[in-house]
């Protein structure tokens, strides 16, 4: 029965299954397996021993079931699976299993092979998202649109620009993924606190060895754990990531009011449903479930910075926390970075409303540009913002729209002919440099 919403309603096939029970068992085996393997390359253990516990590396063999059972006896999860895997192993080959090794040498490690299978997922779905956001700032760079501050009515600005701001963002997040990558991915074979006084002499080689194998690299000192700081970085950049996709969702969302209306998230045509008693509702769903998801992988890195400071070499109470938050975090970060691209990919865009907002507020919206023009024709700076302030008030008095006003004041008429006020206040003629601005974005990230 499942009770998680991740076992049935969110995310995709291929992350769940990284994180699958049937998975790890298969990713702590290839650990034990390279240990194995790398033990024979030193002479520590036969090589036809090693050859027959990785014949049997695979849940072909060891049963996740056997594992349970198992565990359900000895209550220690790990040597269940070291039991269950040398019991399947010809000969005396399976007492060479974990030689050396302690717990969290074989856990940690599959840890970071499952998170390097998560992390291929997670790049390609950054770079899709990007790709969607440039192109989106291609198309509309010079679709004019209002800008808002503190959800006031500003000055015009561009779609294009919006969709190049966020398209940076987001090559931020995959520059940071890159950083982090090194510090992850990595696997350790330390032994007990640390010392590797288990694993013989040769112990430095052995897991030097091991991370070949497996593709990873080598701590360079560590304790009976990998430290947690690098979870919890690795953790916090997904949570980055969930505010980013929130903040681009939010705003699709605040657009899509009904009281603005200048996009929208794509509504199925045919039976989509957006109330069960409003039959009229077109709910941005979508973009709403992304911004809730987000908190929950906010509140994933928060108990991940818990698990950084452990007693001493090692206690327990990483363990319980990141069976949750890993899986957790990773499965829905990725459902909301491919719902995101979906939401973009049928976003829908409406000309007229667009022009309605920047018509809005009568006018208003050109004053800084105004005020810029009176400076232009030699007035004062702080004198022409008084002037058009002045102005502005009389439009929220009067209702008029701000060119009558304007036309109607003596000392702006002396400076300004007819076609100059008409052009002062063009919308489609005040946004700057967002043009360029955006195909520099564009270049740079396609």
């Amino acid at each position: 029965m499942a009770i998680h919403p991740i076992d049935n309603r969110y995310g995709r096939r291929e992350v769940k299954d990284i994180f699958d029970e049937e998975n790890k068992l298969q990713r702590l085996m290839d650990v034990e397996c390279a240990l194995v393997k790398a033990h024979a390359a030193v002479g520590n253990v036969p090589k036809p021993a090693a050859a027959e516990v990785e014949k049997k590396c695979s849940t072909k063999y060891v049963k996740v079931e056997r594992v349970k059972e198992i565990e359900a006896e000895i209550n220690h999860d790990l040597m269940a699976m070291v039991r269950a895997y040398s019991e399947q192993c010809e000969g005396d080959a399976g007492k060479y299993i974990h030689l050396g090794a302690t717990s969290a040498d074989i856990m940690d490690t599959s840890l970071a092979l499952q998170l390097k299978d998560f992390i291929k997922f997670l790049e390609q779905d950054l770079h899709d998202l990007r790709k969607i956001l440039v192109e989106l700032a291609d198309k509309h760079k010079k679709t004019v649109c209002m800008g808002r501050t503190h959800a006031q009515h500003a000055v015009p600005t561009t779609f294009g620009l919006k969709f190049a701001i966020y398209a940076e963002e987001i090559q931020r997040h995959i520059d940071r993924l890159n950083e982090y990558k090194p510090r992850i991915l990595v696997g350790q074979m330390t032994g007990a606190v640390g010392t590797q006084a288990a694993l013989g002499p040769k112990a430095v080689e052995i897991q030097a060895l091991v991370m070949k194998y497996l593709g990873l690299e080598s701590v360079n000192v560590s304790n009976q754990v990998i430290q947690r700081d690098r979870h919890a970085e690795f953790i916090f950049n997904l949570a980055l990531i969930g505010e980013t996709l929130n903040k681009i969702n939010m705003e699709i969302r605040n657009l899509q009011r009904t009281e603005i209306d200048e996009i929208a998230e794509g509504f199925k045509k045919g039976k989509q449903v957006g109330s069960s008693t409003m039959p009229h509702k077109r709910n941005p769903i979508m973009c709403e479930r992304i911004c809730g998801l987000s908190r929950i992988i906010k509140a994933d890195a928060l108990a991940a910075m818990d698990n950084i400071p452990l007693w001493h070499e090692r206690d327990l109470t990483n363990s319980a926390p990141e069976r949750v938050i890993i899986p957790e975090a990773c499965i829905l970060t990725d459902y909301m970075l491919i719902k995101s691209i979906d939401v973009l990919k049928n976003l829908e865009f409406k000309p007229e409303k667009i022009k309605r907002m920047l018509d809005f507020t009568k006018g208003l919206i050109m004053a800084e540009k105004l005020m810029v023009t009176l400076v232009g024709k030699g007035m004062g700076r702080q004198e022409a913002h008084e002037l058009v302030r002045k102005n502005a008030m009389k439009v929220y008095e009067t209702g008029k729209l701000f060119i009558d006003v304007l036309e109607d004041d003596p000392e702006i008429r002396k400076l300004l002919s007819q076609k100059e006020l008409e052009e002062a206040m063009d919308p489609e003629k005040y946004v700057g440099t967002a043009v360029e601005q955006v195909e520099k974005v564009v270049k740079r990230l396609s």
